[in-house]
């Protein structure tokens, strides 16, 4: 991480999108799947529309600079991957969706060391990175049925793989729109794509929606505060961290949807919950090794100088 902020932002970012499972599954009482994911990124883009044009930021993308991560992030971060997750998310469980998105992770460093070489991780950050995979496992606890036949489970890999795509992908570097108003045209576009995928697949239009009270006020919580908000921190940081730093986050998540779950809807934390979280924090620690260090030294030098200070003085 580049400072405490980065380090605050990233894991209230994995806070909110924890709570997105719980509020997701709260939703889905009035909308079926892909018409919710339409509804609420078509309400973050306007939410972040609004905001940039009441701060004064230009909002007309001009050049290769801006289009380029506006369509990137639009189609693959938020359009192709929402689709294909909530579709595979008819065949197949919450668990073995959320087990699958833990490749993404996995499938990042690849994927980045293949067309950004100067990028990469070490031996001991992909033992890290497998030991976290293996915290989701544990977290999820899938059933090995179904990973055998269901349609499905292609559909959620195809989700992890756009998800990689977008992100090692989406380059903000040339662009020159400010990030809020990027953000806003890349939930747009993605927004377009699922209203697209509403149309498309079965059962999943805006006609079978039946929206509750409730469940329209939790489509609202999850355009504004995972939707708009938890986007426009994501992208922030992947523009500051990286693609493979971004990708870890998804073995944060899996604790904070567990917690939230069982506090809002009563969900049981099992044995196997607690070995998944332990599992992922020491896959964190593999990873961040030498930062890890680094800290732990310069927290001892810092008490050691000060310790010589007082010392000088009495």
């Amino acid at each position: 991480m580049a400072s405490r902020r980065d380090i605050a932002l990233y894991l209230s970012l994995a806070a909110v999108w924890g709570t997105a499972f719980p509020a997701t599954k709260a939703a889905l009482d009035g909308f079926p799947p892909v018409a919710l994911a339409a509804v609420r990124f078509s309400l973050a883009a306007f939410v972040l529309f609004a905001v940039a044009a009441a701060t004064g930021r230009s909002l007309r993308p001009r050049g290769r600079g801006d289009w380029t991560p506006v369509l990137v992030g639009g189609v693959f971060n938020i359009g192709l991957h929402h689709a294909l997750l909530f579709a595979g998310q008819v065949y197949v469980t919450s668990a073995v969706a959320s087990t699958l998105l833990g490749l993404v992770p996995v499938l990042t460093p690849v994927v980045t060391s293949a067309f950004r070489p100067e990028e990469s991780i070490s031996a001991r950050g992909a033992v890290g990175v497998l030991l976290g995979f293996v915290g989701v496992v544990l977290i999820a606890n899938p059933s090995a049925g179904g990973f055998l036949s269901d349609v499905g489970v292609w559909f959620v890999l195809g989700a992890a793989v756009a998800w990689v795509v977008g992100a090692v992908f989406t380059d903000e570097d040339d662009a020159g729109l400010a990030g809020l108003s990027l953000q806003a045209w890349m939930l747009a576009v993605g927004a377009l794509a699922l209203d697209a995928a509403a149309f498309v697949v079965p059962g999943q239009g805006f006609a079978a929606a039946a929206p509750t009270t409730s469940s329209f006020v939790w489509v609202l919580y999850l355009a504004v505060v995972p939707g708009a908000l938890g986007f426009l921190v994501y992208f922030r940081l992947l523009h500051r961290l990286g693609p493979i730093e971004m990708g870890l986050i998804e073995y944060v998540i899996p604790p904070f949807a567990a917690v939230f779950g069982w506090v809002v809807l009563g969900e049981g934390l099992t044995p196997t919950t607690g070995g998944g979280f332990l599992a992922i924090l020491c896959g964190f620690l593999l990873v961040k090794w030498p930062r890890v260090v680094g800290g732990i030294r310069g927290y001892i030098d810092g008490r050691a100088a000060g310790s010589a200070e007082s010392s000088k003085a009495d």
